[in-house]
């Protein structure tokens, strides 16, 4: 088990912390000192996505630690899942301040993002790789 955490404290950790505390604290630095005009709302979805990735690396590196694929996910493979949770944090923010937001609606936004990934991992499996032992 020392091996497999070996990874997560050098590149995972410090990245996660990174994200969560430049997502979250510039999330109130936004919500509480300006004004909503178009560029602190950028800013706003900017930190929002980074506010949400930041927690989810640890969580997605642990669910792909506990549920192996084949081939192994590597590093990139991690941060991207992980930054779909903070795209979808983000989106579901933007869509709440249109007022358009249903739970039907963050289901299938959260089913699109899932069957994206999946269809992802599929390209990447298929890719023929002559040096891979399967």
């Amino acid at each position: 088990m020392k091996h497999s955490a070996q990874p997560f404290l050098r590149t995972f950790l410090p990245l996660s912390l990174i994200f969560t505390l430049i997502g979250w604290v510039g999330l109130v630095i936004v919500i509480r000192g300006m004004l909503p005009t178009l560029g602190p709302r950028w800013l706003f979805f900017f930190l929002g996505v980074l506010a949400f990735t930041g927690p989810a690396l640890p969580i997605t590196y642990y669910l792909n630690l506990r549920f192996p694929s084949n081939p192994a996910v590597e590093g990139l493979v991690i941060v991207r899942q992980a930054l779909w949770v903070g795209v979808f944090g983000s989106t579901v923010a933007w869509l709440q301040l249109g007022r358009v937001l249903t739970p039907a609606l963050a289901l299938i936004l959260a089913g699109v993002f899932m069957l994206l990934e999946f269809l992802l991992r599929l390209f990447e499996r298929s890719r023929w790789n002559p040096n891979r032992d399967d």
